[in-house]
């Protein structure tokens, strides 16, 4: 009887959820005043370069030096301003890049709010290619914008807003497959966290970067993990949910697979170009428990 208890009692308990380990937490520093405002990122496969863009309309790259696995410093860092269709800088109100995902054959794509927008690039030095966006793209609020843009590995790109027009609304996302834009998908909201940022792992699930202000106290941050399928996004599993201050204004995100298997999540903070704030690169390490 024992025995068939205990059975059931396993077969009955949910599964080990993923947790993160914190592996470093690196300030990046650069003489220059029009480095700041880092929102979209993007970490090489093999974990030793970055690219990011601002909120001012640049492609920065950098170098990541590392030891024993962990980030100890981010060297030769570059400015490159992104490009318009014309291959003129982007200017203005028009220059505010949010969300930053890569192909899987390499071709950027960056959003961006303001001018509610998506393009693609060859490189950091080309000039920007067009990408039709949905009707629904002109209804989006003035200052929230595309914060977020995800590429899954079949080469379909996902689009979330920064917001959804209501607390109880959920956030909606606009999905690209096959050059055809839908609004089939949404991700449920909860408590005051707004998306900055989203990625696909090398695990095939989907993570979603999230931040809340608290006042005087600082941003809290928080990551959710859903698997994704026909039935749309499901399974969530909070990773993190910071206390106030515990990080900066962190608003990219990107996943990679280190020498050892294990996934790596690596964030960076918009400093909003104020001088109490700070650029960081914040690195965890995904644990199956």
């Amino acid at each position: 009887m024992i025995r068939v208890l205990l059975c059931l009692f396993w077969l009955g308990a949910p599964a080990a959820a993923d947790r993160l380990d914190l592996l470093s937490d690196t300030r990046w520093s650069v003489f220059n005043r029009q480095f700041g405002g880092l929102s979209g990122l993007h970490i090489s496969p093999d974990g030793t370069t970055v690219l990011a863009i601002t909120d001012r309309g640049l492609f920065v790259r950098a170098a990541l030096k590392r030891k024993d696995g962990q980030i100890t410093a981010i060297m030769g860092t570059t400015l490159t301003p992104i490009k318009q269709i014309n291959g003129a800088p982007v200017a203005g109100r028009n220059s505010d890049a949010e969300g930053l995902a890569i192909g899987p054959k390499g071709l950027i794509y960056v959003s961006f709010e303001g001018f509610h927008r998506i393009r693609t690039y060859q490189s950091p030095d080309s000039k920007a290619g067009n990408i039709r966006g949905p009707s629904g793209f002109r209804f989006l609020q003035k200052n929230s914008g595309l914060e977020a843009l995800a590429m899954a590995a079949d080469n379909v790109l996902y689009a979330i807003p920064e917001r959804s027009g209501k607390l109880e609304r959920p956030f909606p996302v606009f999905r690209l497959k096959s050059g055809r834009w839908d609004k089939d998908l949404s991700i449920p909201r909860s408590k005051e966290y707004l998306p900055t940022d989203a990625a696909f792992g090398p695990d095939g699930k989907f993570y979603l970067l999230e931040r809340d202000l608290a006042g005087v106290f600082g941003f809290r941050t928080r990551i959710r993990q859903f698997s994704l399928g026909p039935n749309g996004f499901t399974d969530e599993n909070i990773l993190l949910e910071s206390r106030a201050g515990t990080y900066d204004n962190l608003e990219g995100i990107s996943l990679w697979r280190d020498p050892g298997g294990g996934i790596r999540i690596a964030l960076v903070s918009d400093n909003n170009f104020f001088p109490f704030q700070k650029t960081q690169i914040v690195e965890f390490l995904l644990v199956d428990d």
